[in-house]
C-alpha cells in the first residue's frame, strides 16, 4: 500500500465527498453565499483564483493513488468566511488552515498529520509567513468544516485566542524551521565524517601505474 502526499489540484476538487465539495463557508462572506446558484462552480473559481494569486491552497492524501484526505489554506485575505468568528481576525503573520478531512476507513493511520506536514513544508519553503492558525471545533461536531481542537492539539497547535466554542489555535513554523535546519545540519556531519578527505598531492607526480587511497 502506497501512501503520500500532493499538492491540491482542481481535478482533485470532484473527488471530494458531498457537502465539502459544494461548501462555501470560508471562501465566502455570507451575503454572496446566499447569491450562488452554483455552488461548486464556485468553489472552483475559488481555488482557481488562489492559486493564480498566491500558489498552492492544500494538500490531498493519495492511498494507492485514490485521494482519501485532504486539507485546505489560505490568507485570511482569501477567506472572507472567517471574519465572523468571535476570535476573528487571524493573525497578520499567518495563513488559515480551514479545512481538513480523512475518510472515516483510513483514519487513525497518521494521514492528518501527514496532511499537516506537507502543508508546514509548503509553507517554510515559500518563506515570509511564520504560523498557521485555525478556528477549532472544540466539540468535534463538523460545524462548517471546523478542525476538530483535539486533532489541532495532536499535530503541533496551540491556543492562541480561547474561546468555549470557536478558539483560535496556532501553529508556529519556527519549530519546524529549527528542527528541519537541525537535521540537515546533523546529515552534514554524517557526510562529512565519511567523505574522504582529499590530500595535497606530493611534488612529484605518482609513480607511473600505481593508486593512491585518501583517507
Amino acid at each position: 500500500m502506497s501512501r503520500k502526499i500532493v499538492r491540491l489540484t482542481l481535478d482533485h476538487l470532484d473527488t471530494f465527498d458531498a457537502p465539502c465539495r459544494s461548501c462555501l463557508f470560508w471562501e465566502l462572506d455570507p451575503v454572496r453565499r446566499e447569491r450562488v446558484a452554483d455552488r461548486c462552480a464556485e468553489k472552483d473559481a475559488w481555488v482557481s483564483q488562489v492559486l493564480r494569486e498566491w500558489g498552492s491552497c492544500g494538500r490531498v492524501a493519495l492511498v494507492d493513488e485514490v485521494p482519501v484526505g485532504f486539507l485546505v489554506y489560505a490568507p485570511a485575505a482569501f477567506v472572507p468566511g472567517a471574519a465572523s468568528f468571535p476570535t476573528a481576525p487571524a493573525s497578520p503573520d499567518a495563513v488559515l488552515l480551514t479545512t481538513a478531512y480523512v475518510d472515516p476507513a483510513e483514519r487513525g493511520g497518521g494521514l492528518g498529520r501527514m496532511l499537516v506536514q506537507g502543508m508546514a513544508k509548503d509553507l517554510i519553503r515559500r518563506g515570509g509567513i511564520d504560523a498557521v492558525e485555525a478556528f477549532g471545533d472544540p466539540r468535534g461536531t463538523g460545524r462548517h468544516h471546523m478542525v476538530p481542537v483535539d486533532f489541532l492539539g495532536s499535530v503541533g497547535f496551540k491556543t492562541h485566542r480561547p474561546h468555549p466554542v470557536s478558539p483560535r489555535l496556532r501553529m508556529d513554523l519556527r519549530t519546524a524551521v529549527t528542527w528541519r535546519d537541525e537535521v540537515e545540519a546533523a546529515i552534514e556531519r554524517i557526510v562529512g565524517a565519511v567523505r574522504p578527505v582529499t590530500r595535497p598531492e606530493a611534488t612529484r607526480g605518482p609513480t607511473p601505474g600505481s593508486a593512491r587511497a585518501s583517507r
